[in-house]
């Protein structure tokens, strides 16, 4: 599991994931949300702008990221 910082909190889901290069654009990541192709914190996340704290756990596929605030 890797660490992606945060320079400030809340993030817009789909925003995380397209900024960490799991999707191309901002329409496909939230397509992956719509299609129940992401997690949060175990739990399988159908909100495209759910807001994203450190601390959460995000599960995409085989990929697994750890949010941490940016000190």
């Amino acid at each position: 599991m890797r660490e992606v910082k945060l320079n400030k909190e809340p993030v817009e889901l789909f925003k995380l994931i397209k900024f960490e290069g799991l999707a191309s654009s901002g329409g496909e990541a939230k397509q992956m949300i719509e299609n129940q192709q992401v997690r949060v914190n175990g739990e399988i996340e159908t909100r495209k702008r759910k807001k994203i704290m450190a601390g959460d756990v995000i599960t995409v596929g085989d990929e697994e990221f750890i949010t941490a605030l940016e000190s």
